[in-house]
């Protein structure tokens, strides 16, 4: 198989590894000791990792930025970029500095409303929308243009590209034809929503196969270890898009240690993802307990990493 880019992320994936991502949050301020520490700690337990965008619309270090901090820790950088802060001119040159600076990997979103953040009265962009942006990366990558047709020369950014998807929305049958949509416009790889319904989920991927979408592209699947009741509940009645069972729930008001019944719910759910036909691996968004993803790791059977 040809790999498009030198992304180490696509290497793995074609040569047949589960894989395991991370997830990075920068900080609201300048220094890069926590994105480096964080970096170091999880280069030998994740094969990339996630570094958000303003997540939740709150101003942070940019992520272009975190990333580098990350290659220079050794480990392998996804930015996330958002068309919510940017017009076509700004992502564009963005994508350019980015890979000059090393990176390869790009997750193309349409951002958090900004009126959950700390800025709620500024405006939105959306010059492009999340799958426009897919068709504007892969253009520059294999048919070396700008979306204004112009051609780029020499030197094209050659970048291994994500999207989103969120399988438990409504409606529900929409949203494997929206994952259609975004790896028609060129998403090489997909990372879902924090899967908590399983039973929903399989619904969701028998649909992906019935379509082929798995060998399109790969299926990285979402899981977010859980750290109270408090947040389980937070996340069942006020996150949108976000389904969790009452089972979980109950698990995590009767545990007597919370946080060891968060990490033991997610190592399951990884390895129940793990017998999923399509799943490609398993994308571990840590919020702000980056530091628990090795234990995860190495508790779901997934250490050493590959290579």
């Amino acid at each position: 198989m040809t790999l498009k880019t030198t992304s180490k992320l696509e290497r793995l994936l074609s040569e047949g590894h589960f894989i395991v991502s991370g997830e990075v949050g920068p900080p609201k301020h300048s220094s890069p000791e926590g994105v480096i520490k964080h970096a170091t700690t999880l280069k030998d337990y994740v094969d990339a990792m996630n570094l958000t965008d303003n997540q939740t619309a709150i101003v942070r270090m940019s992520s272009i930025a975190a990333a580098v901090h990350v290659l220079q820790a050794g480990g392998e950088p996804i930015i996330q970029m958002t068309v919510r802060d940017r017009n076509r001119i700004a992502l564009q040159s963005d994508l350019l500095g980015a890979y000059s600076l090393g990176i390869r990997n790009v997750l193309c979103l349409s951002g958090d409303h900004q009126s959950f953040g700390n800025h709620p009265n500024s405006k939105n962009v959306h010059d492009i929308d999340s799958i426009q942006l897919i068709q504007a990366v892969k253009n520059m990558r294999d048919e070396k243009k700008f979306l204004c047709g112009e051609e780029i020369k020499a030197h094209e950014p050659r970048f291994f590209i994500g999207a989103a998807a969120n399988p438990f929305a409504d409606p529900f049958e929409f949203r494997v034809l929206r994952l259609e949509k975004k790896i028609n416009a060129g998403a090489d790889f997909i990372q879902t929503q924090a899967i908590f319904d399983m039973e929903r989920f399989e619904r969701w991927m028998e649909m992906v196969r019935e379509r082929g979408l798995h060998k399109r592209a790969a299926i990285i699947a979402g899981v977010m270890p859980l750290k109270s009741a408090r947040a389980a509940k937070y996340m069942q009645q006020s996150v949108a898009g976000m389904i969790v069972p009452d089972s979980i729930v109950e698990r995590m008001e009767k545990a007597s240690d919370p946080k060891a019944e968060g990490v033991a719910i997610c190592v399951e759910q990884i390895k129940h993802l793990r017998t999923i036909e399509g799943v490609a691996g398993v994308h571990i968004m840590a919020v702000m307990w980056e530091e628990i993803i090795p234990t995860i790791v190495q508790e779901a059977g997934l250490y050493p990493r590959p290579a």
